[in-house]
């Protein structure tokens, strides 16, 4: 049934939220606000414990000090209790846990931010897999949400994230599709933009 979190979109503020954390085997309670100043890749996932989910929080902790270095800070939430993200951190990833984790795990027990960020699944009660990247000034830049069978890639996450700083400090230029660091970008302009498809040009030297 649609509600008014329906419109929650990229441009706009992100939803604020206060939570509980476990962030070092500790319990914090901590807010978006906290993070504002730095960029924030949020990303929600169904449960603990189960199969896809922890080759994703396993995967962004591997990769953590590349965001770290992008001044970002990762968050993963799901409607599990704090005490059930303790315990999956306890557990060792051979043995079904994820083992320690580089970033905090946030509970959203009474499902209301995953109802905010509109990713809450009615019927299976979890939330699907929303990831978002808000910056510095807690504007919502990017949102995508996939279905609970199939996991999300970090690479592509960064790429973007990459893209979001780029043009927000170079706010003549913008990004074209598959865009890494170093890659031409164009500026957002009818005639100059044509640019970017021109033949590049030969710097060869002829054969005497």
């Amino acid at each position: 049934m649609p509600n008014h979190f329906d419109s929650l979109r990229v441009g706009q503020p992100a939803p604020e939220f206060v939570a509980t954390a476990v962030i070092n085997q500790e319990f914090k309670r901590i807010r978006l606000l906290d993070y504002r100043g730095r960029y924030v890749v949020l990303f929600f996932y169904p449960l603990d414990f189960t199969f896809v989910c922890p080759t994703e929080i396993t995967a962004f902790s591997d990769r953590y000090q590349e965001f770290k270095v992008l001044n970002t800070e990762v968050l993963a939430m799901s409607v599990d209790s704090e005490f059930s993200h303790l315990a999956w951190v306890l557990t060792e990833r051979t043995a079904g846990g994820i083992g320690e984790i580089a970033y905090p795990l946030v509970s959203d027990l009474k499902k209301e931010i995953s109802l905010a960020y509109n990713v809450l699944d009615p019927e299976s009660g979890v939330a699907l897999r929303g990831l978002f990247i808000i910056d510095r000034e807690g504007i919502l830049q990017h949102s995508t949400i996939n279905n609970l069978s199939f996991g999300r890639s970090v690479d592509e996450t960064l790429r973007v994230l990459k893209a979001i700083q780029h043009v927000q400090t170079h706010p003549d230029e913008v990004c074209p599709v598959d865009w890494h660091p170093g890659d031409p970008t164009m500026n957002p302009d009818p005639v100059k933009s044509k640019i970017y498809f021109a033949p590049p040009v030969s710097t060869a030297v002829p054969s005497p």
